[in-house]
């Protein structure tokens, strides 16, 4: 049976804050801070676990090997050889946020009846351009079968961020549903990550209805703003779109392109004179899992700085008040992420898929949490300070978390050294 599952990313033992993605702004202002690793995957495993008592299917990622030898291998150096730069590019742990993956289309989508996954290129950014080969070795373990189409990324010069400036709106899961691409072209002193070019080459892998597909330009506004993607100022879910009143260039026109699509569609719009631009991005309003219930209900599981914000929690006080479609705000402590730029939609990707078809080591119980749980608790370091990179005693006790979790989850495939 189709169902929704979240894959979320295991927060690696490499995480630091060495402010490598401009656009993000948490992650610039926060750059050369001591990053607490242990607490960052503890906090990521209980957020799993929150969404299990939902009553929702939870799946995982696991963090990549860092550093990445064989990217610095391409560039012709070794790790303790590299300029401080290139060491901080190849340490990164923002694998671990799993909504840059890859773009999915489920089955009911695809005129071929398979679910087509492409994996992102992220080729805007130096420390992330080399996630997609490890990336699509994880999600074709993940997905065998004849009912998926893992693909390998667009080429370049066309930047696709994934599934982040991607949404879905359908009346059900397991039905026909729309999907949206959401594109940038400029963004003033930031880059548009995601090319109009990219999600059409993904919207033709995926062998979608030209009729049921819409590109959608976000606000040059919204970029400058510090919503790198889409998934900042918007989130949707089966008949829900939920976004900022800035987030679109054109939110007239793409409104009345959906609702002509999928007439059942309810827009729940925030106004820019009740939350700004700057107040959504900080508390990563939008950057929130909104999610179907198992009955039938739609909750958003949202960041403690959400609450935080006062204009944010007032206004959706009073949604919730109201007789709209989300009535129920769960509330997530995942600031070791938020820190380095990414909320509770980041460190997830979304797959409509029937559970038995996927490979049951990337399929998570409280149980199976626990047991990861136990590996963080003895592996991970507790603090990376920035002037720590470089050092060998860190270099092989991240190599050696990352392994203990490989054999511990017995998906030694992925092991490389």
């Amino acid at each position: 049976m189709l169902t929704e599952i979240n894959f979320d990313g295991i927060i690696g033992p490499s995480h630091n804050y060495a402010g490598l993605s401009p656009g993000n702004l948490a992650a610039t202002k926060n750059r050369g801070l001591v990053s607490h690793p242990r607490a960052a995957a503890l906090q990521g495993i209980a957020k799993m676990r929150a969404n299990i008592a939902l009553g929702l299917r939870q799946g995982i990622l696991l963090p990549h090997a860092r550093p990445d030898h064989r990217w610095l291998d391409s560039l012709a150096t070794q790790f303790a050889e590299a300029p401080p730069h290139l060491q901080a590019q190849a340490l990164s742990a923002s694998a671990m946020w799993a909504a840059n993956a890859a773009t999915v289309s489920p089955a009911p989508d695809a005129s071929d009846g398979r679910c087509h996954l492409t994996i992102a290129n992220l080729l805007t950014m130096p420390h992330r351009s080399h996630e997609w080969p490890e990336t699509l070795a994880q999600l074709r373990l993940a997905f065998p079968g004849d009912g998926f189409a893992v693909h390998a990324p667009v080429p370049a010069p066309f930047g696709d961020e994934g599934a982040a400036n991607h949404m879905r709106l359908t009346p059900a899961h397991d039905r026909p549903g729309v999907e949206i691409f959401v594109y940038g072209v400029s963004g003033g002193p930031y880059p548009a990550r995601q090319h109009r070019e990219a999600s059409a080459a993904v919207a033709r892998r995926h062998r979608l209805n030209p009729a049921r597909t819409l590109f959608v330009q976000q606000s040059e506004a919204a970029i400058a703003a510090g919503a790198f993607h889409n998934d900042v100022v918007a989130v949707a879910n089966e008949r829900v779109l939920f976004a900022h009143e800035q987030a679109f260039a054109d939110s007239q026109a793409f409104y009345d392109a959906l609702r002509g699509t999928l007439p059942e569609v309810e827009i729940v719009e925030v106004p820019a004179d009740r939350v700004s631009l700057e107040d959504a991005i900080a508390s990563y309003l939008f950057n929130a899992q909104l999610v179907t219930l198992p009955d039938g209900g739609m909750a958003l599981i949202l960041p403690g700085e959400a609450r935080e914000t006062p204009s944010v929690w007032q206004w959706l006080q009073e949604m919730v008040a109201g007789n709209g479609p989300i009535r129920h705000l769960e509330v997530v402590d995942v600031r070791q992420s938020m820190a380095n730029g990414g909320g509770p939609a980041c460190l997830r990707l979304r797959v409509v898929a029937d559970p038995a078809t996927i490979d049951s080591r990337f399929l998570v119980d409280n149980a199976r949490l626990d047991a990861i749980a136990q590996v963080v608790e003895a592996h991970w370091p507790d603090a990376i300070a920035q002037d720590e990179i470089a050092d060998p005693a860190l270099i092989a006790r991240v190599e050696t978390a990352r392994r203990a979790l490989l054999e511990m989850l017995e998906i030694v495939e992925l092991t490389y050294s």
